[in-house]
């Protein structure tokens, strides 16, 4: 298991950011995030933008400065004041013949992010955060969406078994203007999956600015136990963001440090109040570069019970949990041992960015006793034994050119991302073994592989931590490291990308191709 310090020492190699590239630098133009970033325009392409009111003041100024430097957005929101918000819970619009058929509209809207500020996000029906959707394994879920958006756009639901039409590609785009309908059968077990645009090139700047949203898929063997449920079971999805002085979302690649303030379900520290008693929270990390280092400022207990694809085996009760960018991590925190009327804030220890700023996350208001039926059984779930059999057994190596002053380029294996290109034929029906190498000495990266759940078999040659003993879509790769990991081919057939989930790595072509025949 990688030591704290070498993670912090990895995030500050490159004085303090995790990419090699210039802030200057930037992917295919963006009309609609570069409109929303300068604000010479406030509509999209059909004059559709909506303004959603979260609670935070009037509406501000439309004056900025050229180059508000890393510190404009923290200085615009004081920490734990407020209120953590939940996703809105979309309601399917049909649920004829056993399958939920949603309508999504993605479109320009306003957010009222900062106080006093109204921001200009990218979003899914107008949600920021984005919405949820709730389903249930072997129930088929169908997701009409429609693009409002000036940009081409391709909807990837992260962690799940599709068909390659829905799977969101990064070239199979859906034209602004136009409309699509993704078909997701849920034929895997429960998960708390989520999904975001993968328009190649496009990514980067379309998640930063607001495309994303929640998919939290049950079974049975979840409904069974007696984990926090209801308004004790929290969706929060955690991310960085730099704003300028006039509460505008700024975009830049290499930006790691200026991205200081830290958002949890779209506000900046969040305050939530809980009951004294146990809580569920399905963390995901929804950033684009920044890894978290999650613990309790007194150093209480976390006890980890799921990761990306659903339920560990066991429980594992630890005082710190890492995320990559597009990890999740499901954890049960028990409040009871807060005295009501106290306080306890979620920290994060990992750079970069000015420690009292990046260094906090949101804090938790114990406000009043509460009963509590909940329990964290030693049990768990039991996870399918690894075929035995192996097909094949591969090595996958993720780089960034280092040298200063050099082309932005990401890499797997040498090769900048080709959509013509096939570059691992998979045999449909078969379990693989992939080695994925971080092959850079400065660069952090982390690895997500379309289509499958794998299970990690080894890091740096040493058995995973219980962190990782279960299902896994996304892992992360510090300098020099490697991962071995397994995974079986016996859903669907097609071409599906892996890639560096650090959006920018992606979007300077770190991702190849897979091919299941």
């Amino acid at each position: 298991m990688v030591t704290r310090r070498r993670m912090i020492g990895a995030a500050l190699a490159t004085g303090g950011g995790v990419l090699l590239l210039r802030a200057t630098v930037r992917p295919a133009p963006l009309q609609a995030a570069h409109t929303a970033a300068t604000g010479t325009g406030t509509g999209n392409g059909t004059g559709t933008a909506m303004d959603m009111d979260m609670g935070a003041g009037p509406a501000a100024g439309t004056g900025a400065a050229a180059d508000p430097g890393p510190d404009a957005g923290p200085a615009l929101a004081e920490k734990f004041t407020a209120v953590l918000p939940l996703p809105p819970v979309l309601s399917p619009v049909d649920t004829a013949d056993g399958t939920d058929t949603y309508s999504v509209t993605m479109l320009r809207s306003f957010a009222r992010i900062l106080p006093g500020h109204r921001t200009e996000v990218l979003t899914y029906n107008g949600a920021f955060p984005g919405p949820v959707i709730r389903a249930r394994s072997g129930r088929p879920v169908v997701v009409r969406q429609r693009n409002l958006l000036d940009d081409p756009v391709s909807v990837h639901l992260h962690g799940a078994a599709v068909p390659a039409a829905s799977d969101g590609g990064p070239m199979n785009l859906l034209d602004a203007g136009a409309a699509r309908t993704y078909t997701y059968p849920n034929d895997q077990p429960h998960a708390s999956l989520w999904f975001h645009d993968h328009a190649h090139q496009l990514e980067s700047e379309h998640v930063y600015r607001g495309l994303s949203g929640t998919y939290l898929l049950t079974d049975a063997t979840e409904e069974a136990l007696p984990l926090p449920s209801g308004r004790y079971d929290l969706p929060i999805a955690l991310r960085d963001a730099r704003f300028d002085h006039a509460g505008r979302l700024v975009y830049r690649m290499d930006d790691p440090a200026g991205r200081a303030t830290i958002l949890a379900n779209g506000r900046p520290w969040p305050k939530v109040e809980v009951a004294a008693r146990k809580y569920r929270l399905r963390l995901l990390n929804s950033s684009n570069l920044r890894f978290f280092s999650l613990r309790l400022a007194d150093g209480g207990p976390i006890t980890q019970i799921g990761s990306d694809g659903g339920l560990l085996e066991r429980p594992h009760t630890t005082d710190t949990v890492d995320l990559s960018p597009g990890e999740r991590a499901d954890v049960v925190i028990d409040f009871s041992r807060y005295k009501v009327g106290s306080s306890v804030v979620l920290t994060n220890s990992m750079p970069p960015g000015p420690a009292e700023h990046v260094g906090v996350v949101l804090r938790f208001d114990i406000t009043r006793a509460a009963h509590d039926p909940s329990s964290v059984p030693a049990v768990l779930r039991t996870l399918p034994a690894l075929p035995t059999a192996v097909a094949r057994e591969r090595t996958v190596v993720l780089t960034v050119d280092e040298t200063p002053g050099a082309a932005p380029r990401g890499m797997i294996d040498g090769k900048v991302y080709d959509p013509n290109r096939v570059d691992a034929a998979v045999a449909f029906g078969t379990s693989e073994i992939w080695t994925v190498v971080n092959g850079n000495k400065e660069t952090p990266h982390n690895f997500h592989l379309h289509l499958v759940q794998f299970r990690v078999l080894a890091r740096n040659g040493k058995a995973p931590g219980p962190e990782e003993s279960g299902l896994k879509d996304t892992v992360r790769l510090m300098p020099g490291e490697s991962v071995r990991l397994q995974a079986s081919f016996t859903s669907y057939r097609g071409r599906y990308p892996y890639h560096c989930h650090l959006l920018d790595h992606s979007a300077m072509g770190m991702m190849a191709q897979m091919e299941i025949t």
